[in-house]
């Protein structure tokens, strides 16, 4: 067992082990079964985007380019996104994770059922369930990169990808990357960036979070909460909503006081 760097000792993004990340153990962890606490986040998040991605008219108004920001070995926020989407792009640095998720595309796995089952709740998703698997094998696109690098401007002072896609997700990502607040809110930052005005988006992450272990490796966290999850996010967001999820059941593991879930839509500032 791995312990969390003193609490003054700084692990930036580039000093993680991310091409020592251990698909295999993270997802056996977190994604066999479909814990209590992700159920009811996929809920909230596939009503939200319910809401605001139908249209009157077939086509009209409805996103098409969609983005996981920092995807790793979880499918369920492309998932909630399929309906919409004509391509996904998942976004993920670690190697282990980036082949899992072009095997996942070719041969999505029988534990994602249980998932796509939970948003099949809600009339959107239903219409999919005969060929949802189709649809996501023809959707999702995977790339690798260092999400940072997204947000880099080149020699023209325009940023890569800055508003290409119409809807977004980023999950226990830009808290879970660094111990440095400054990453937290640059990863933010970058992924509010790439959305298009008017983009719906959601957002998780992991309450004062101090790392966590993945096989053999330990891996930095920023501690942060409600209110600084709240304050990175407000410059790029309207309509925003956020509840905290912070019961027993809602732990996944030692190390995390709770979850935060923030849906929104990106605002024309920021």
């Amino acid at each position: 067992m791995h312990f969390p760097a003193p609490v003054d000792e700084c692990v930036l993004n580039d000093q993680a082990p991310w091409n020592n990340f251990d698909n295999k153990a993270y997802v056996a962890q977190n994604y066999l079964e479909l814990l209590p606490v992700d159920e009811e986040i996929l809920v909230k998040v596939g009503r939200y985007f319910s809401r605001h991605c139908e249209s009157g008219s077939e086509g009209e108004g409805r996103p098409v380019l969609g983005i996981d920001m920092g995807a790793g070995g979880n499918l369920y926020p492309a998932l909630a996104m399929l309906p919409w989407c004509r391509k996904i792009t998942l976004f993920e640095r670690a190697p282990e994770n980036v082949a899992y998720l072009r095997q996942q595309r070719d041969d999505v796995g029988q534990n994602w059922e249980a998932f796509w089952k939970v948003l099949c709740e809600t009339k959107a998703y239903s219409r999919h369930d005969s060929k949802w698997k189709i649809d996501f094998q023809e959707a999702a696109r995977v790339e690798q990169g260092n999400l940072f690098k997204m947000g880099q401007r080149n020699w023209l002072g325009l940023r890569r990808s800055a508003g290409k896609y119409q809807i977004g997700t980023m999950f226990f990502v830009a808290e879970s990357i660094s111990t440095s607040p400054d990453e937290f809110r640059q990863a933010i930052d970058c992924f509010m960036n790439v959305l298009a005005p008017g983009a719906p988006f959601a957002a998780a992450f992991m309450e004062g979070s101090h790392g966590y272990d993945v096989g053999t490796e330990h891996f930095p966290a920023c501690d942060v909460d409600k209110d600084e999850v709240e304050a990175a996010l407000t410059p790029y967001a309207s309509d925003l909503e956020m509840v905290r999820l912070s019961e027993a059941g809602h732990l996944v593991r030692p190390g995390h006081t709770g979850m935060i879930l923030a849906c929104g839509k990106r605002s024309s500032g920021g």
